[in-house]
């Protein structure tokens, strides 16, 4: 984390670093919101890693997917994630706690290293958020995820209350 940078100037450092699109699509697939507001609180729908209406990284973890690619997978979910606050309120500065994060893995019966695969979101939202990042997580091996995803992350947000 570089202390001078905002929390938006690090998330479009980061999503021009991992070539991904913030302004991309946010498409929802049914009847619930990706993001809702209550109070002082955001609570985000589970997010998969999909870029352009096409999942990435597709496939079980520890079969098809290496720890590196559900890493990479936890962390474009992050970012999608970051980018629906963004779209909502207009700036990562007005988080004061990002809650909670959970992490769901659809990997293979004998895969155990659920937790690592989670620090690729728990990194991001470190790297973004700074302080306000820190977090309580629970990680999830899954039998099957929505279109074949290796990863789903949601969480949940506190906003600063003299900003809202």
């Amino acid at each position: 984390m570089i202390p001078h940078m905002t929390c938006d100037e690090r998330f479009i450092a980061l999503a021009k670093e991992l070539d991904y699109d913030i302004y991309g699509e946010s498409s929802v697939g049914g009847h619930y919101a990706p993001l809702v507001r209550h109070h002082d609180e955001l609570y985000v729908s589970g997010l998969v890693p999909r870029v352009n209406g096409k999942i990435q990284y597709p496939g079980r973890v520890g079969l098809e997917l290496t720890m590196g690619d559900a890493q990479a997978a936890a962390s474009l979910s992050a970012m999608r994630g970051l980018a629906l606050i963004v779209d909502a309120i207009g700036s990562l500065d007005k988080i004061k706690s990002l809650l909670r994060v959970t992490v769901y893995v659809k990997s293979t019966a004998d895969f155990v290293d659920l937790s690592e695969v989670a620090n690729g979101a728990s990194d991001v939202f470190s790297h973004v958020l700074g302080d306000a990042g820190k977090h309580t997580r629970t990680t999830i091996g899954v039998y099957q995820l929505p279109k074949n995803a290796a990863i789903e992350v949601d969480m949940i947000v506190a906003l600063r209350p003299s900003l809202l």
